[in-house]
């Protein structure tokens, strides 16, 4: 059987793969970009949209008429326009109803459309709906020739290319979509803002952006919030076209009976699902990454009412507030990226004035078009209008002929001077329209009509004409929008406020006082209340274990411990375990290297003396020895077969360093002779012939160097003249004054 070659499905053709891939790409891409996912810079539309509009008006689901099921429009929108999937299609005309989704809603819905709190819009065989004022608006002029139709997919009907209407659709309601290669992203606008911008720019074509932005304060979402950019930043996105706007929820804050205050959120932020963003703070509370707050409730009905308590009274409102903007939702950042169709279906992106000048150009275009529509209307009627008074004038004579005559209408033609219109008009003209034809009416009415095509051909030919027909027009509709109307009054706030700052440590965590034990095997604990410090050794400890450090501190402290090999690590004194017990392993905490030679609150002195078993040491600032992750950093590197000895807080009136070898002999130096180091060796603190570094510590010359006297009485002795052991950083020293404790430690 021979192969039929004119058929194209027998005909094998060899192409590269490459180009074949990227010419059916490109294809793809183009079609996504162009009619799909941008919308059109004159009406704001996407196509799904722009037939769900459609197919309603011809459903003639108009205000003042009945709601009809949801399924009966997506199936006209499926099968005669739109030919994707129906939930597709409904999704998109959900959207279009949501009050929380659109500035301002272009489908009126009846039935559960979805809410703020993220639940899906019931099924399609459940609700129903019908257009609202604002989309009338939108597509006021579809009957007069105002913008081009096309054939729909199937070429068995048309559809308008786009929508005529005076509402400004693209900015005031916004638009979002993801095309291939590039994206919009247009937040809502108010609708009278755009309209006073609009009426200047018909004054005015070559007003500049700032003009523009003299009436368009910023984006006004339908959910309210405040936006809290700068004037500047606002006018670089317009300007530009692209940027974003941070956008904070409305709160206050109510004191209560008895001291206390909670926080009410009325507002948050467009696009943020109030269920998602409460459930994350409730997260915060359970995870405890934000102490300060302690219980969050939504008491909203038809009005959003988010009740945040705090955990003290003590906590700052704004602090508290700082943070949740920092770590939720209750702060968002709303792109800017004005990426649109022009007029001749190219994309690109384009400013806040270039876009309302595209719209403003388009409306020019309508109106020519509208008006020219009318003018053709009249001419018709008029025509019909000579022919009825003739007819009138000579009724008699008409009715002889249409009886007497088997073909009356070439009679009629003949006789009268008439147009086959005017004929035909005569002839299907009904008996009881006799009665009507009055000569005094009908010139009445021809009268009105050359006096309404007189105006409409100076309107069209004169520019200034126009400009003043267009402005009267928009200041009619931006009445039915104005700020005193509850639809048109804006409902975000443009005010300036710094970024949510960093919330410091100490301001997360309520500020309670408490004990630190850490013991000789490494576990540490932290007892409530600042106990007796001399306690400590009847403090539960393991067999074999003991005290080794115990000291009060803060639940906002960072305590800073200290390794023989010189490294620091860094823990949350918040973080310990209760003093319940034995407490907890500390290298579980930390990935510890060597033995602790130091536990101290970095809060208890800006500075620190670090020193080694070989008497070098150095001066470090407390701030430099904190660590941010489990390994610590290394702070002191000491010398092969030294150790780091100690590590000692510096008070603030300290001036002399007092030093002890283990061979008893104590030195005092100036503190300014030692260097202040990030990180190193140090310096010679003392020198040794045998031995190494016993203890050290600072203190204030004038006040004497004091040590504790062994015995149960604890007894302190002062020696108030240290001048007979004062000498050179790095000098031997001499043998300690009389009762200086036989350990050789202060």
């Amino acid at each position: 059987m021979a192969t039929d070659l004119s058929d194209p499905f027998n005909a094998i053709v060899d192409h590269p793969f490459d180009s074949a891939l990227s010419e059916r790409y490109l294809v793809y891409a183009l079609s996504t970009i162009t009619a799909r996912s941008l919308p059109d810079v004159r009406d704001g539309l996407k196509p799904v949209h722009r037939r769900l509009l459609w197919a309603m008006r011809l459903l003639k689901l108009d205000p003042a008429s009945g709601y009809k099921k949801c399924a009966r429009v997506v199936g006209d929108v499926i099968g005669k326009y739109h030919p994707h999937g129906d939930q597709s299609v409904y999704d998109a005309m959900v959207r279009l109803a949501q009050s929380f989704a659109l500035r301002y809603p272009l489908v009126d819905g009846q039935g559960n459309f979805g809410n703020i709190d993220g639940d899906n819009a019931a099924a399609y065989r459940y609700t129903e709906a019908r257009l609202t004022q604002v989309a009338m608006d939108l597509m006021a002029g579809l009957d007069e020739d105002a913008v081009d139709y096309k054939l729909t997919y199937n070429g068995e009907e048309s559809e308008p290319e786009l929508f005529p209407g005076l509402f400004p659709n693209l900015l005031a309601n916004g638009a979002s979509g993801i095309a291939v290669g590039m994206a919009t992203s247009i937040p809502p606008h108010n609708a009278a803002e755009l309209l006073d911008a609009a009426i200047m720019l018909v004054e005015q074509p070559e007003a500049d952006d700032a003009a523009i932005l003299g009436h368009v304060k910023g984006p006004d979402f339908p959910t309210g919030g405040v936006v809290i950019d700068s004037a500047a930043g606002i006018a670089e996105s317009y300007v530009t076209g692209r940027g974003g706007f941070r956008v904070r929820s409305k709160w206050e804050m109510v004191r209560e009976k008895g001291g206390g205050w909670h926080v009410i959120v009325s507002e948050i932020p467009y696009g943020v699902q109030k269920g998602k963003l409460i459930e994350a703070v409730a997260g915060l509370i359970n995870d405890k990454k934000f102490p300060i707050l302690g219980d969050i409730r939504d008491e909203s009905d038809a009005d959003i009412r988010i009740v945040l308590e705090p955990r003290s009274r003590t906590v700052d409102p704004q602090t508290m507030m700082d943070g949740l903007f920092r770590l939720t939702d209750l702060e968002t950042r709303i792109p800017l990226n004005l990426n649109v169709l022009d007029k001749d279906r190219t994309p690109r992106v384009m400013s806040l004035r270039e876009a309302l000048s595209a719209w403003v150009d388009h409306q020019f275009v309508v109106l020519r078009r509208r008006s020219e529509h009318r003018l053709a209307k009249i001419a018709d009627r008029m025509e019909l209008l000579s022919g009825y008074i003739i007819a009138f004038l000579n009724l008699d004579r008409v009715i002889a002929i249409i009886r007497t005559e088997d073909e009356p209408k070439p009679v009629m033609i003949a006789e009268f001077e008439l147009t086959d219109r005017q004929a035909e008009a005569i002839l299907n003209m009904r008996l009881r329209s006799l009665r009507r034809l009055e000569e005094m009416e009908l010139r009445k009415e021809r009268d009105a009509l050359e006096k309404e095509q007189a105006e409409l051909n100076l309107l069209l030919g004169s520019e200034a004409r126009q400009r003043t027909r267009l402005k009267r027009d928009m200041a009619k509709i931006r009445d039915r929008y104005g700020p005193e109307t509850a639809l048109g009054k804006r409902r975000t706030l443009v005010e300036e406020a710094a970024p949510a700052r960093e919330i410091p440590l100490e301001a997360m965590i309520e500020r309670e006082p408490i004990t630190v034990i850490l013991s000789q095997r490494g576990w540490i604990r932290a007892m409530k209340g600042h106990g007796d410090l001399t306690a400590a050794d009847a403090a539960k400890f393991k067999e074999g274990d003991g005290p080794l450090f115990a000291f009060h501190a803060q639940t906002t402290d960072k305590l800073l411990l200290a390794a023989d090999n010189g490294r620091f690590y860094t823990l949350g004194a918040d973080k310990l375990p209760g003093g319940r017990g034995f407490g907890e392993p500390v290298r579980s905490m930390i990935d510890l290297e060597g033995e602790i030679v130091g536990l101290v609150p970095a809060s208890a002195s800006p500075r620190m003396l670090l020193a080694a078993t070989d008497g070098r040491g150095f001066v470090l600032r407390t701030a430099d020895a904190i660590a941010e992750t489990r390994k610590g950093k290394q702070v002191m590197n000491p010398r092969t077969g030294a150790r780091l000895k100690l590590v000692r807080p510096i008070a603030q009136t300290d001036d002399y360093v007092a030093a002890v070898g283990d061979n008893r002999k104590l030195l005092v130096f100036p503190l300014t002779e030692l260097g202040e180091l990030v990180r190193g060796q140090g310096v010679q603190i003392q020198r040794y012939r045998d031995g190494g570094l016993s203890d050290a510590r600072t203190f204030r010359l004038d006040e004497g160097l004091s040590w504790t006297m062994g015995g149960d009485q604890g007894r302190t002795r002062t020696e108030a003249d240290m001048g007979s052991w004062r000498a050179a950083r790095g000098a031997a020293g001499r043998m300690p004054p009389t009762g200086f404790p036989r350990d050789n430690r202060f």
